[in-house]
This record gives C-alpha cells, structure tokens and sequence, in this order.
C-alpha cells in the first residue's frame, strides 16, 4: 500500500509540472506571435506599372549596369543558388531567355561566390549577370522577398509583369 501512494503522488507530482511547462511554452509562443506582429509586412517586389528604381551594380563580366543602362524591354530574374523553386524555374527562364527580343538580366543571390559558379555559368549564356549578397542595391531596389522572381520591363521602363515564366501558383 506504501508503494501505491508514492506511485499516486509521483505521477500527480509529475503531472503538475508538465503543466506547468505548457504554461511557460504558451506563453513564450504568446510573446513571440506578438513581437512577429509588430514586424513591418514584407514587400512584394515592383507592381506592374511601376517604374524601375534606381540601382546600380556591375556584372560578372566587369560590365556597369544601372537602371539608366536597361533601355527597351527587359527581362530580369533573381535566383538563389540555395532555392528549390529557383532550380526548377531556371531552365525556363533561361529558354525564354532565349527566345525573347528583350534585354536579359539575371542576379544571383548568395553568401559565397563558389556558391553561384554553376548558376552564373548557366545564365551567362543568355543574360548579363550580377551576383551580389542578400539585401543588395538591386534587390533592394527591385523590392525582391523571395525567390525566384522574374520581371518584364517594357519600352518605357516600367513593370508589364511580375512572373511572366512562373506558374500560377509554386508549390514549395
């Protein structure tokens, strides 16, 4: 009967600080959906009709880009040697690439040049690339959040579309 006791006491002991554990849990989750709410929303890259921003960055090739430099119709993508999606879209954006009349820019985003070196030589042969950090002038100029992201320029300078060689919809 001694042992029953000990064994009803140990479980409701051991009940009580599981509890209290969730409590702790709850609350530190509370805090943390609050501090995420306070954050500024993210941005959603360019909208169609906007007008390019001004950025400048040089290219794999030593060559000066701007957006004084990108004249006519353009088409500029920005990939991430790390993403999935960018992976799967690239040899698309590469065939449009190929078949479009427009001016071709590609920028790839990553911490380490080595990184890049396999996605700067597939997107050299259709495109002047620029490889520079996460949160760099041309993305920060393009607004770009996520990757990939592919936009048309027109002749005169603005955004005709925002995921031209996109799918509806990208499933990660």
């Amino acid at each position: 009967m001694p042992y029953l006791i000990v064994a009803v006491a140990l479980v409701g002991v051991l009940c009580l600080l599981n509890l209290l554990l969730t409590v702790g849990v709850i609350r530190r989750m509370r805090k943390q959906a609050a501090s995420a709410a306070s954050l500024p929303p993210m941005e959603e890259g360019l909208a169609i009709g906007e007008k390019i921003p001004e950025f400048a960055a040089t290219t794999t090739d030593g060559e000066p880009i701007s957006d004084e430099l990108i004249e006519g119709p353009s088409l500029i993508g920005f990939f991430s040697p790390s993403c999935q999606p960018c992976r799967e879209l690239m040899p698309r954006f590469i065939d449009h690439a190929r078949r479009t009349p427009a001016a071709v820019l590609a920028v790839v985003v990553t911490d380490s040049d080595e990184e890049a070196v396999a996605d700067v030589e597939r997107l050299a042969e259709v495109a002047r690339v620029v490889v520079e950090a996460p949160h760099a002038a041309v993305q920060s100029a393009f607004q770009v959040a996520g990757y990939p992201t592919v936009f048309e320029i027109g002749a005169d300078g603005r955004v005709t579309d925002n995921n031209p060689v996109l799918p509806a919809t990208v499933s990660a």
